[in-house]
């Protein structure tokens, strides 16, 4: 054999290897698409993990399945260097804007449905068709509600009602939605912001002085307790001084106060009597 054909041969054999073998990572689903003739379009099949004979008329497509990240924000450092981030507006009209993040993985066993319907890889999917799904959801939901809801308690049942919208429209062509998430704070007019803050404020203000009221009502309770108390003390007393002398009054005889006068008299009489003289009994002169 000459030359030339050893190294046609040779050329064929390497194209043919490289046509031949072609592989799906671990983590991955494969697509096989023809490319021309009547089978043109997308396999049925779905490829797991391994190596694939795939022809000169065949080009293989691959398709994560495991759980995808990605954040549309406004800020360039993350996700992409473009503004991503979402705006929508309220029931009165004032736009809100919104970093979203979402994570969601493709159904291995609708690989090739998904391509069918979108004809696009992950990263395109989750560019395009699904910030679209998102951004729809809020508008359509954010529509319905006041800012104070939308920015306050109501701010989960926004997001709630946004993942179940976009789950229940990305279900039945594959694609499963794990999470949707705000990311951050609202971006809002500087007008509802000054609003707001006036308002957390007014609320505060009112919050401290239903505290002060309520801690002179507390300091007057006390007062009124320590008021009473002492009262209570000072009534006790007097009953048990007024029982006490009722008592001794009635044990005073007249010869218990002799029987006391003697015993406690020096044998002095008083400087000054007042006309008596006291335990002397003078006789009478008539006796």
């Amino acid at each position: 054999m000459c030359k030339k054909s050893i190294l046609v041969l040779l050329a064929v054999t390497i194209a043919i290897t490289v046509i031949a073998c072609d592989k799906v990572p671990a983590g991955n689903v494969g697509v096989k698409v023809y490319m021309v003739g009547k089978d043109k379009g997308v396999d049925s099949e779905e490829l797991g993990p391994g190596r694939y004979w795939i022809g000169y008329n065949e080009e293989l497509f691959l398709f994560p399945i495991f759980t995808q990240n990605y954040v549309w924000t406004k800020d360039p450092a993350e996700g992409s260097p473009n503004d991503e981030s979402i705006t929508f507006q309220t029931i009165e009209g004032l736009s809100v804007n919104a970093d979203i993040g979402i994570s969601y993985h493709i159904d291995p066993a609708k690989v090739s449905i998904v391509f069918q319907k979108y004809r696009k890889g992950v990263d395109e999917i989750t560019d395009i068709y699904l910030r679209n799904m998102v951004r729809d959801a809020l508008v359509k939901e954010g529509s319905t509600r006041p800012i104070e809801s939308v920015y306050g308690m109501g701010k989960t049942e926004l997001l709630a009602e946004v993942e179940k919208m976009v789950s229940e429209q990305c279900g039945p062509i594959g694609i499963v939605v794990e999470k949707i998430s705000f990311i951050g704070d609202f971006r809002l007019p500087q007008t509802v912001v000054n609003s707001i803050n006036t308002k957390i404020e007014a609320t505060q203000k009112a919050q401290q002085r239903q505290n002060e009221v309520a801690e002179s009502e507390a300091t007057a309770n006390k007062l009124r307790a320590q008021a009473k108390g002492e009262a209570d003390a000072i009534l006790t007393r007097a009953n048990a001084e007024a029982q006490a002398n009722k008592i001794v009054a009635a044990s005073i005889t007249p010869e218990l106060v002799k029987y006391r006068t003697v015993t406690k008299w020096n044998g002095v009489l008083p400087q000054v009597t007042g006309g008596a003289v006291p335990m002397i009994q003078i006789p009478d002169a008539k006796q």
